[in-house]
């Protein structure tokens, strides 16, 4: 042992670990995976950082790819040379990456998997589309770190306009992980990009329909969407590919296979190969031959078929067992923050975006204080050509320039900076044109100067900076897709298989859901018995009932204020007699919360339509509430916010509106009040509302909420519940007086109905016309269809008629309008027996108020 070593004892396995541990993190930071900003492995860094330090931009002449690896391995990458070049030749391959990166001269392999020239016989210069990678690098928009000898710095990522890793992929094998991420087209890429900044809350079906699927430089067939599926929205997914195949008849009449495009990495001269083997191993029968007639144009690999083969049989045979059919595993792991990530469409999407928007705000910064400095120094030479003489004179009598520039200073209170660049002017600046110019450029860069503080300041403008260069990008080097993409039947979901009809859906006050054929339900004169709707369990009624297709979105509104969202195939398909399926099982609803709105919307993905349209809520305490659409327009598993409900308070109705509809909303007391919606601004999600309608006292409540879009022909009809209901006009049809005035939201309303022991309490407010139809169910399960045409319209303060019989211990519990289907005059008992349709019977109950018994005349009040 030499002097002054000694041994310190170590635990190798210890060691070991920790050694095994710093190797990893440097393979895994250092080399094998990409950053999720500009989608790059540093090797890949800096061959187009060394590329643009030799000047080897699209404008300018090749130099020879081995200057380039020298200059690499010698000022930034100490690894082997065959590594570099290697990299180097994939970036300038067609069928590599989707959009090379470098322009390369000479050999550089073919997809048969030929080896490249040597680097000493090729060359290379930067492609047009690497230059929008490494834009603005010279303005600090980047942070730079030392080569391995400190000797120079080098960028830890490029600002690049592209989103690189979606656009090309990348592929890398780590230490206990892996990457391999797939090529996007880079249109479709910038599109849902851009819908990401427009809606940072987008979800991933919805980035989906921007960008569609990965797009391989080799085209192909994408077969299956599956897989595809799972990978934007989790970050891996098998993605099947298969070569694109045509069918020929020769003149002899023959039938040929050509493919032309195959699938990403697949080595062209293998499959042939391959293929043959099979063929000759009766593996794969009915092809007579191959061969390969690909040429400059293009890819064209021909089967010669036997003229007994089946020529689908054959082909399948082929994708089935040869690389004509492969599959892409993604695995899309990216470095974030210095830290291996699994991300999805979205997750990549949004750290590219908060890249580019921290790249502009440090390029602006950048830009606005070299503006400053150069106004700073025009302002001192400005000062000099407003004082030219004495300027002159105090320069001629200073003995050096020193002494001049400290003179300068003091005089005129300028900076050193100022000073210096009034020494160095030159006299031509001096000529009256020279000195209008240099006052046009000081007023040109203080607009320069007010606009870059102004992005600076403004968010919204940074984001609209950034959409606006993607658009540039998008426009310069956007294409068009190149794979294909094929449904498999594994592809097709139930929405696809099931008809887009309509249904009844009904909800029990238990929360019992099912949706049941409208044609089911037969219409009745007013007055009849009724036929069983639903089977219900003991105190359970059924409370809610609604038309719907079965295609449509069902927004659901609880009465804590929370919203979900249903297909309404997915409700569970029932007879009128069955209960139906708890609605707890369906979505995330709590146990103590209730159903209590619904809004059948036919599709959400409208951008044009969710934002010019409006929910419309109203809870019992006479709060009322309007948001966009649009806020409810991105469905949650677990729901959402839709309302903040105050205390002792439920939602109570929800509705769509137009924004310039008319409210009304009712009073259990028998009082309604009519305003605009216009005096409902919009809020937010989380908002809790403003007040509606005053109560008449603690024990009066609101009892439903109807929204009017056409007040001349639509009537109003109140039901009370003991099976007493009404219809009046909103506005007199004849001289258009108001009936139901309109106030301001917020007052007493007036009488609607007039509401004694024997009508019970208002229980439902409905807009009717004389199309629709009445549907009322009683708390015991019996419901009934009638005509509203048949329904006399009334004066708004009268008692109104009888719709239904009821038995002393029975009561409404709901009221819907449905639309009228073929009229069909049956009439069922309580045990579903069909009975005769007698006139006495079907209309037993005369409107009473012709009578005078019941009528009241009272008074409006205010």
């Amino acid at each position: 042992m030499a002097e002054g070593e000694k041994i310190i004892q170590i635990n190798i396995e210890e060691e070991m670990k920790s050694a095994y541990i710093d190797y990893s993190m440097s393979v895994i930071v250092s080399r094998a995976l990409p950053d999720v900003r500009d989608g790059m492995k540093p090797v890949h860094r800096r061959i187009l950082y060394a590329m643009q330090d030799l000047g080897l931009l699209s404008n300018r002449a090749y130099k020879k790819s081995a200057r380039i690896v020298g200059e690499v391995l010698g000022k930034y990458h100490p690894h082997g040379d065959t590594a570099v070049y290697d990299t180097m030749v994939r970036m300038a391959q067609p069928w590599s990456l989707r959009y090379m990166l470098v322009d390369g001269q000479g050999n550089f392999g073919s997809v048969d998997g030929d080896s490249p020239a040597a680097m000493r016989y090729t060359e290379a210069r930067l492609r047009k589309i690497s230059e929008e990678m490494l834009a603005d690098i010279d303005k600090e928009t980047v942070d730079f770190r030392l080569n391995f000898d400190d000797s120079l710095e080098e960028p830890t990522v490029l600002p690049t306009r592209i989103p690189n890793l979606l656009v090309n992929g990348a592929s890398g094998i780590a230490v206990g992980m892996a990457t391999n991420m797939a090529p996007h087209n880079l249109t479709e890429v910038i599109n849902g990009t851009i819908a990401y900044i427009d809606n940072n809350d987008i979800e991933v079906s919805e980035l989906m329909q921007h960008v569609k699927a990965p797009d391989f430089p080799t085209g192909g067939i994408i077969y299956g969407y599956e897989g595809v599926k799972d990978a934007f929205e989790t970050g891996k997914g098998r993605i099947v590919m298969r070569a694109k195949a045509e069918i020929e008849i020769d003149s002899n009449g023959k039938e040929k296979i050509i493919v032309t495009e195959i699938p990403y990495q697949v080595n062209k001269a293998d499959l042939i190969k391959r293929t043959a083997d099979l063929v000759n191993d009766k593996k794969i029968e009915g092809i007579s031959d191959i061969n390969d007639e690909s040429d400059r144009d293009g890819m064209r690999i021909v089967y010669d078929l036997k003229r007994d083969a089946i020529t689908n049989v054959v082909l399948n045979n082929l994708y089935k067992y040869t690389a004509l059919q492969t599959s892409f595993s993604v695995n899309n792991i990216a470095l974030v923050g210095g830290r291996p990530e699994v991300l999805n469409l979205k997750d990549m999407i949004r750290e590219f975006v908060s890249f580019r928007h921290e790249v502009i705000v440090r390029r602006t910064e950048y830009d606005l204080r070299k503006a400053q400095e150069k106004a700073h120094v025009i302002e001192g030479l400005i000062i000099a050509i407003d004082n030219l003489d004495e300027v002159i004179a105090l320069i001629r009598g200073s003995q050096t320039p020193e002494i001049a520039r400290e003179e300068l200073m003091a005089r005129f209170s300028l900076s050193e900076i100022q000073a210096r660049a009034i020494l160095d002017l030159r006299l031509q600046k001096l000529t009256g044109l020279e000195r209008d110019k240099l006052k046009e450029e000081y007023a040109e860069l203080m607009k320069l100067i007010a606009y870059l503080e102004s992005v600076l300041g403004d968010e919204a403008l940074r984001m609209s900076i950034i959409k606006e260069e993607l658009e540039e990008i998008r426009d310069k080097y956007g294409d068009e897709r190149r794979s294909i993409i094929e449904y498999s039947a594994e592809d097709f979901t139930i929405e696809d298989m099931i008809p887009d009809e309509d249904v009844v859906v009904t909800i029990s006050h238990l929360g019992y859901i099912k949706r049941t054929q409208l044609s089911e339900y037969k219409r009745q004169n007013r007055g009849g018995k009724g036929s069983r709707a639903s089977a219900t369990r003991d105190a359970d009624f059924l409370e809610h009932l609604f038309t719907a297709t079965t295609h449509n979105y069902l927004l659901i509104f609880t009465e804590k204020g929370k919203c979900f969202w249903m297909r309404v195939f997915e409700i569970p398909e029932g007879s009128k007699t069955s209960k139906g399926r708890a609605i707890q099982n369906l979505i995330s609803i709590e146990p103590d919360d209730n159903v209590k709105g619904y809004i059948n919307v036919k599709d959400l993905t409208d951008t044009e339509y969710i934002n010019n349209n409006y929910i419309v809520m109203c809870t019992k305490q006479g709060v009322i509430k309007k948001t966009t659409l649009e806020a409810y327009s991105r469905p949650r598993t677990n729901g959402i916010n839709a309302i903040t409900i105050r205390e002792n308070d439920i939602l109570l109705e929800a509705k769509l509106t137009s924004g310039n509809d008319e409210i009304m909303m009712a009073l259990k007391s028998g009082r309604a009040i009519r305003f605009n919606e216009s005096k409902v601004r919009p809020m937010g999600r989380n908002a809790s509302g403003v007040r509606g309608v005053t109560l008449a006292n603690d024990d009066d409540e609101v009892i439903g909420m109807v929204t009017v879009d056409k007040p001349m022909e639509q009537t109003v009809l109140v039901v009370s519940e003991k099976g007493y209901g009404k219809r009046s006009f909103l506005n007199d049809p004849e001289d258009g007086v108001e009936n139901y005035r309109i106030t301001n939201r917020g007052g007493k309303g007036v009488k609607t109905l007039s509401i004694t022991e024997k009508t019970g309490n208002l229980i439902a407010i409905k807009l009717v016309t004389d199309e629709n139809d009445l549907m009322i169910i009683n708390r015991s399960g019996i419901m009934i269809r009638i005509a509203v045409a048949d329904l006399r319209v009334m004066g708004r303060a009268t008692q109104g008629v009888r719709l239904i019989n009821l038995k002393s211990t029975d009561s409404i519990a709901a009221v819907a309008k449905v639309d009228v289907e073929e009229e069909v005059e049956e009439i069922y008992d309580e045990d579903g027996n069909l009975i005769v349709n007698e006139d006495s019977e079907a209309n037993t109950d005369t409107e009473e108020n012709e009578s005078g018994k019941d009528v009241d005349n009272s008074t409006e009040e205010n």
